[in-house]
Formats: C-alpha cells, sequence, structure tokens
C-alpha cells in the first residue's frame, strides 16, 4: 500500500504521543506491587471499564470478526461464544463482586483464601500459576501474528524482501511494534496501560464509528446481494451450516472446510456449555482478572464489567459490519482472482483500498490503538505471577517495592521474547486462536466452577484437575489433528478435556482429606458464594447469626439469560444498521430497550452498597 506523508506522519505522531505520555504517567506507577499491578486500587471503576474494554478491542480479534462475519454472515455471530463473550454478562451479575471480595493480588494468590497454605494448597497455587503463564504466552503469539499480518499489508515499509521463514516483512513488524508498546507497558506497569488504553479507546471508538458510516452510506443493499450464498443475513440456523460459495467466491467453502465448522449445531451446542462452564469458574487469570481486583469495592467491579460491553459492542460490531460490507462490495473481484486469498487479511485489504487520504491514517492510529491496549494489558499481566507468587511468596519475603517492580520489568522482557518466538513457528491467528479458547480453557474450566461452588473440593482436587487439564491440552489436538487431519475443529477436544480433567479434581478431592474448616468458614464468610456450601454455612451462621448467606442463584442466574440477550443485541443491531435491514434495526432496538429497563430494575438497583 502506497501511505500519503499525511498518513505517515499521523501514525508516526501517534506513536510518538502515546508512548511519551505512558513513560510520563509511568513514574507514579512504579512505587510497589500494587500500584504497579493494580494502580494502587485508587482508579475509577469506569475508567477501568474502558482500558478493560479497549484491552478487548484487539487487533487479532478484529481481524478474525471480520472474517467470520464476511464468510458466516449474521450465523458468526454465535462464534464469539468460543471465549465465550458472554462471561462478561456472569461477571457483571455476581462474579465480579466475589472475586473483588477476596482483596487479593493475583488469581494465583487467590488460593491462599480458598484452599489455605497447606501442602494442597501450595500446588493448587503453582498449578494456576503454570496455567497464567502458558495462557500470557499464547496470548502473545495471537497479537504477533494479528499485527504482522495487518502492518504486511497496511505500511509501505519492506525490511528482507522474504516470503517464507522466520524474518518475513510480516514478522519484522510485528517485533517493532510490540517493542515499541512494551517501552511503556514495562516500565510503567497498571496506571501506564490504564491511561493510555483510555486515550485509545477514544481515538479507536472514533475510528469503529467512521468506518461503519462509510460502508453506510457508499454502499446498498443492493450493491451485496449478488455476493453472499443464501442464509448470509439471517442468524439462524439448522443441523448444519448450510452456507454455500459456489459460483460467487469457491475458496470460500475451501476455508470455512479447514474452520470445521459444519456441523453447527454441535459446535454451537459445544461452545454454549463450555462458555457456561467458563464462565462459572470466574475470569482466567490475565488482565480481565487484574482490572476486577484494581477496583475499589465489589460494587464498582460489577459496575466495571457492565461498562465493558455498553462501551464495547457496538462501536466495535460498527467497524466489523463496515469492513465485512466493504470488502462484499469492492473487493470481490481481488479475492476471486486469488488462488487461496488470505481472508484474515480482509481488514487490512479494505482500508488499504476503500479509505480516503488523511482518514487513513487516523484508522491506523485507532487500530494500532487496538493493538498496543490488547498486548499492554496482556504483558503487563505475566510477571505479576512469577514476581508475587513464585518470588515474593518462595524466595525472597521481604524484597522491598522497588526491587520486586525491577524484577516484574525484567520478566516481562522474557515473556516478550518467548510469546514472540512461538508467533514465529505461527501460521493463522484462527490456529492460535482455537488452541486457546477451545484447548486450553476446557482444561481449565472444571478445577475452578467447583473451586467456588463446592464446598469439599481441595487444593489437591485442583491441582490434579489442572493438571490433567492443561496438560491434555498439550496432548489431545495435535492427536486430533493427526487422526481427523483437515478441518479439525479444537472444540471437538472439550468433552474428552472434560472428563479428564473431571476425573483428576473427583479422584484428588475425595482421596485427601478437607480442606480446614477455619479456611473454609473464613473464605465463605468472606466471599459469600451461593452453591453446595450447607456445612460449612451452618458453621458460620452458628458462630455469626448475624451473616446472611447468599441465597441468590436463581436471581442471579435469570440476570444472566437476560443480559446474554441483551448483549447480543448490541452485537447484532450495528451490523444490521450498516446493513440497512431496517426490520431487523427496529425489532432489535426494541429488545434492547425491553432487556435494559429489566436489568436496571433487577441488576443495577440491587447492587450491594459500598462498603470499603
Amino acid at each position: 500500500m502506497h501511505l500519503h506523508a499525511l498518513d505517515i506522519g499521523i501514525i508516526v505522531g501517534y506513536f510518538v504521543v502515546v508512548v511519551l505520555i505512558g513513560l510520563w504517567v509511568s513514574r507514579r506507577g512504579a512505587k510497589d506491587l500494587d500500584s504497579y499491578f493494580l494502580g494502587g486500587k485508587s482508579l475509577k471503576w469506569y475508567v477501568l471499564g474502558i482500558s478493560d474494554a479497549s484491552g478487548m478491542f484487539d487487533i487479532s480479534g478484529t481481524m478474525w470478526l471480520v472474517y467470520v462475519l464476511f464468510l458466516y454472515g449474521l450465523k458468526s455471530v454465535w462464534l464469539p461464544w468460543v471465549w465465550p463473550t458472554f462471561n462478561q454478562i456472569f461477571l457483571m451479575m455476581f462474579m465480579s463482586a466475589w472475586l473483588r471480595r477476596s482483596n487479593v493480588l493475583t488469581g494465583a494468590q487467590w488460593m491462599q483464601t480458598r484452599f489455605g497454605t497447606d501442602r494442597g494448597a501450595l500446588l493448587a497455587h503453582l498449578s494456576v500459576v503454570l496455567f497464567a503463564l502458558v495462557n500470557v504466552i499464547g496470548l502473545l503469539a495471537y497479537a504477533f501474528k494479528g499485527i504482522g499480518k495487518f502492518a504486511v499489508v497496511m505500511l509501505p515499509w519492506r525490511f528482507s524482501g522474504a516470503t517464507s521463514g522466520v524474518f518475513t516483512d510480516e514478522n519484522i513488524y510485528a517485533m517493532i511494534l510490540m517493542g515499541l508498546t512494551s517501552l511503556y507497558a514495562i516500565k510503567g506497569g497498571m496506571l501506564s496501560v490504564v491511561i493510555t488504553e483510555v486515550m485509545q479507546f477514544t481515538i479507536l471508538t472514533l475510528t469503529a464509528l467512521t468506518i461503519g458510516v462509510i460502508a453506510l452510506m457508499k454502499v446498498s443493499p443492493e450493491m451485496i446481494a449478488h455476493n453472499i450464498p443464501a442464509g448470509w443475513m439471517s442468524p439462524f440456523f439448522g443441523w448444519r451450516l448450510d452456507l454455500n460459495w459456489d459460483g460467487i467466491l469457491n475458496t470460500a467453502n475451501q476455508a470455512l472446510s479447514q474452520d470445521g465448522n459444519e456441523l453447527f449445531s454441535i459446535v454451537f451446542g459445544l461452545m454454549f456449555f463450555k462458555g457456561v462452564l467458563a464462565s462459572l469458574a470466574g475470569p482466567a487469570p490475565n488482565y480481565d482478572m487484574q482490572r476486577i481486583l484494581a477496583t475499589r469495592n465489589p460494587r464498582e467491579a460489577s459496575l466495571m464489567n457492565g461498562m465493558v460491553t455498553v462501551v464495547l459492542m457496538f462501536p466495535r460490531y460498527m467497524m466489523i459490519a463496515g469492513i465485512a460490507v466493504l470488502a462484499l462490495a469492492f473487493c470481490m473481484p481481488e479475492l476471486q482472482s486469488q488462488a487461496k486469498p488470505d481472508f484474515e487479511k480482509i481488514l487490512p485489504l479494505v482500508l488499504s483500498e476503500q479509505v480516503p487520504t488523511g482518514v487513513v491514517g487516523f484508522l491506523l492510529a485507532g487500530l494500532a490503538a487496538a493493538f498496543m491496549s490488547n498486548f499492554a494489558a496482556t504483558l503487563n499481566a505475566a510477571p505479576a505471577y512469577v514476581v508475587n507468587d513464585i518470588y515474593k511468596r518462595f524466595i525472597n519475603q521481604n524484597a522491598g517495592g522497588k526491587k520486586e517492580v525491577r524484577l516484574s520489568r525484567i520478566f516481562s522482557l522474557v515473556f516478550l521474547a518467548i510469546g514472540i518466538g512461538f508467533g514465529l513457528l505461527t501460521n493463522r491467528i484462527t490456529d492460535v486462536m482455537m488452541w486457546l479458547v477451545g484447548s486450553l480453557y476446557s482444561g481449565f474450566v472444571v478445577a475452578n466452577v467447583l473451586k467456588w461452588y463446592w464446598w469439599r473440593f481441595n487444593g489437591y482436587g485442583y491441582f490434579w484437575g489442572m493438571v490433567a487439564g492443561i496438560g491434555g491440552a498439550m496432548v489431545v489436538p495435535p492427536v486430533g489433528e493427526a487422526i481427523v487431519g483437515h478441518g479439525f475443529n479444537m472444540l471437538y477436544t472439550f468433552p474428552v478435556l472434560f472428563v479428564v480433567s473431571l476425573a483428576g479434581c473427583l479422584l484428588g478431592t475425595l482421596l485427601t482429606k478437607p480442606e480446614e474448616d477455619a479456611v473454609l468458614k473464613r473464605f465463605y464468610k468472606t466471599v459469600n458464594p451461593w452453591g453446595w456450601w450447607k456445612p460449612i454455612r451452618e458453621q458460620v451462621m452458628a458462630e455469626d447469626p448475624s451473616f446472611v448467606p447468599n441465597r441468590g442463584a436463581a436471581h442471579d442466574l435469570s440476570n444472566v439469560a437476560i443480559g446474554i440477550v441483551w448483549q447480543l443485541c448490541l452485537v447484532t443491531l450495528p451490523i444490521y444498521l450498516v446493513l440497512r435491514q431496517w426490520s431487523w434495526v427496529g425489532g432489535i432496538l426494541a429488545l434492547l430497550v425491553a432487556t435494559s429497563v429489566y436489568m436496571k430494575f433487577n441488576w443495577y438497583d440491587r447492587l450491594e452498597k459500598a462498603t470499603d
């Protein structure tokens, strides 16, 4: 792509401003671990909510969402449930409040709250550290692949001239952009990340709305009617996917086959079941959990996650719909001429051809913000587990704030290097993403559900459940791919990993003694979850008759059901708006208003009052 000097100036200026602001703010965020990783728990909930949304508006995920909307049409609105995106609803309704009451620094430290300090608790602690570090490396590789694919199409400079191997232009761009973002993310920790993310999200929102409006004005329904297969406009589906691109874009059928989603009802069922379990398990130990723990109290933790859905969904899907519609209207001849088009590059392809000079610079700055936000948040989450949960606990409990922050910066660099290494070995964004959410998270969910809801579950059960799940995630997917071959969907590993992890949980728990009553009573009284806690609940109430146990399972889960519908409205509304499908827009708006009113009275008005 040939960039105008004005566009180049905007992009370069943006990077300079963001890095300088991040470095300037970093002086406030490096006093000790609490300030470095949680910003001293002094940040407003809406600032953290915007920061969390900015971290989720990642370039790799956005490129993938454009890819699936282009190929799958409105049926693609279900595919993000593979993460699952509706975990934000579980968090806002009850899970964030539970987690924030624990008042810890990291997910691994939370293990002491739940399991105490005996050997089983120690093993549980180490297993969640292992998962967190593997997860961070996977997310860094995912970010690496996305920003490289984006930059090589959008930016004009070439370094190597190589089209294969390790040091391609794509990989060199990824290393440069990750290095620039690391400057402030590593130096300042959470505070630098949050402040720069709020600025980035402002640019990103304006960028997204601009792209959506451009598509809305340039493309009519008639312009894409002959470029989409039957069923593309409907979110509803039967047993099979039944989208046939023959005669329109034959290579699209090959891409669909490679994804392995043809048996769509089975895929949907696996996504939903795994997604519900993953949501009941609470947030994975990453930047999402970090922002919950950084809020000032449980009420603000819930509001923060509600803010994420409100500010993220509409602008993000305006961008996604805008890019997909522009591609359908104007890029089909180029895609039809390619023997094997890379559909993951549709986003940069559209921006390079359909956006006017001057506007491109701002759009690229906004999309750079998407990458920088997600990458910085991921990188900032990694060293907490090494420094706080290994070094500080087992090696040097009295290291001091400055030394701990210095070690955190060093380990950030180490994980950056490892993430880049794995990114160099990866070819597709989809492959990394599906291993993370289809396999690794499948091994995570069982142990992390039981820890909240079953009093008898102990540290040994957690350890063996996690080891079995993580080990299975390393072994089962390559075995399945070797057997099935092309088009193997990682989601199909979930039932196997579920059984393997559940067996580890139950055997580890039932073959060892329960946790001490004192530990369980302290956890139950502090966090106050609902679930199978009867023996512990009776002891707590006998000791403290004023204690009010949480009996709100039915209320919380009914709020979750309505909240998921509300979130889907925020996803589908901008897509149908860009497509000019006014009957759909009217119906979705009515449903959005109804669900919003319901949640106002049944969630917002009933949030617990701030007590700390």
